[in-house]
């Protein structure tokens, strides 16, 4: 969402469904509303729109009707039974597939080299096994394999050469250690 809005040169507003109510939606929409008057167009993205109840649904309605916003919504839920009818009938459906194993073991591996976003700053040596662990676990789930990976090399300390050693003993007991993982 944040790449389609930076292309077409439209406000880009996100938030969460989980934390945030009618309040926030109205005040969205109005900051939405006056954009629009300077011909300026809005994206408004919500992460866990299956989270918002009829009513918050019903109040975004307007908005994307008029063209105030263009919605942009994610969820872990079939849409079909999740979202109301009337957001589906003006709404596209995009499903995204999980990433291969091939894919998520890529981005492990840009991940350990990036210093910029990722965790190119530390010395790190890795084992093919301990990717393949966390490529196998995550299913699918880049978030989920670098957070691991994350974790692995943030809590492993580093020998006498300022290296970072992650096998698969390490990747199976960070795996251990954080349920969510």
């Amino acid at each position: 969402a944040r790449i389609i809005a930076k292309r077409t040169k439209a406000n880009f507003i996100d938030f969460s469904a989980v934390t945030s109510g009618i309040k926030e939606i109205k005040q969205v929409m109005e900051q939405a509303e006056k954009s629009r008057l300077f011909g300026e167009k809005t994206i408004l993205f919500v992460d866990e729109i299956h989270r918002f109840n009829k009513a918050q649904q019903d109040g975004l309605l307007p908005s994307v009707e008029n063209g105030t916003i263009i919605l942009i919504g994610a969820t872990t839920q079939n849409p079909y039974f999740s979202i109301n009818r009337a957001l589906l009938s003006r709404s596209l459906i995009f499903q995204l597939q999980p990433l291969t194993k091939a894919d998520i073991t890529s981005l492990m591996q840009r991940a350990l080299t990036d210093r910029e976003r990722g965790l190119g700053a530390y010395h790190v040596e890795i084992s093919e096994e301990a990717l393949d662990h966390f490529a196998n676990f995550s299913q699918g789930d880049a978030r989920m394999a670098l957070n691991a990976l994350e974790l692995s090399v943030l809590s492993s300390p580093a020998d006498e050469n300022g290296t970072i050693h992650v096998d698969l003993a390490v990747a199976e007991e960070i795996r251990r250690k954080d349920g969510s993982l």
